[in-house]
């Protein structure tokens, strides 16, 4: 019997987290539960639970490339997401086996800024960044520490979001979904797409684990595109993905929990 069956295909590029909370494994789930079969490129092993990292090894870039080329040779990805990538020399050759095999989709989770506040790229992996690997994005999705450094501004209001946004627009060609997550009062995101813009409507929710929710949310955008769907759709529907994680109000680990990203399963 000939089996024609298909679905669609979506990578993450990212580090590992052997705790399962974010990176490539929240990546994994989030693209699993939204019907798209994923596949993902390591850039990092790390050691590390809901309390913090203990230790990390980086692949190389040589090493990558083997990994994407593997990838884009055999089941060619709708979508691909690209999270925590901390070395210039990972970046390039993500970028140049992007623009090499002509990936569409990108969206650019920009982990740039921890928690604490501490920067975690170095200078020259963040040109990297903003010199090769923006300007193949269709989104990147920055939390406001991190676009205050894209936009080269300081956010502080609903305006500064606007113009930071616009700023990131204008200088990296790539649409921008400003998260909320840090701001005071409202957690409404704003999606800017050059000649208009959308709030997307969220929930502060009471829920202190929320490790894992940047990678989440955008694998579930790129999940979103590789199905088909305009992108103000697809991260309208991430989103509601993302609150119903949050509350579920998973609680696992000592720090910072997961979230529960089977939700719509375990709780039928």
């Amino acid at each position: 019997m000939h089996i024609t069956k298909t679905m669609p295909t979506a990578l993450t590029i990212a580090g590992s987290d052997c705790s399962g909370g974010a990176g490539i494994q929240a990546d994994i789930k989030t693209m699993t539960m939204h019907g798209v079969y994923a596949m993902s490129a390591i850039t990092a092993l790390t050691a590390q639970n809901t309390t913090g990292i203990t230790a990390t090894q980086t692949v190389s870039p040589a090493f990558l490339a083997q990994q994407l080329d593997a990838i884009f040779t055999d089941i060619r990805p709708d979508a691909v997401k690209i999270g925590m990538v901390a070395d210039a020399g990972l970046i390039h050759t993500i970028a140049q086996k992007l623009t090499d095999y002509r990936a569409e989709h990108i969206i650019i989770d920009p982990v740039m800024v921890a928690s604490a506040g501490q920067r975690l790229l170095a200078d020259a992996a963040l040109t990297a960044l903003t010199d090769e690997l923006l300007p193949l994005a269709e989104l990147v999705t920055p939390n406001i520490p991190e676009a205050e450094i894209l936009a080269g501004q300081s956010i502080s209001s609903e305006k500064d979001r606007l113009t930071a946004a616009a700023a990131i627009y204008d200088r990296y060609h790539c649409h921008v979904l400003l998260k909320a997550g840090h701001a005071s009062g409202d957690a409404n995101d704003l999606l800017y797409l050059g000649d208009t813009y959308h709030w997307i409507d969220g929930q502060r929710l009471d829920n202190p684990n929320t490790h894992g929710t940047g990678c989440t949310l955008s694998s579930a955008i790129a999940a979103n595109l590789a199905k088909g769907l305009p992108l103000v759709t697809a991260v309208e529907l991430a989103k509601e993905y993302l609150t119903g994680t949050l509350l579920a109000m998973l609680d696992l680990g000592k720090g910072s929990g997961p979230l529960n990203h089977a939700f719509s399963l375990t709780q039928q």
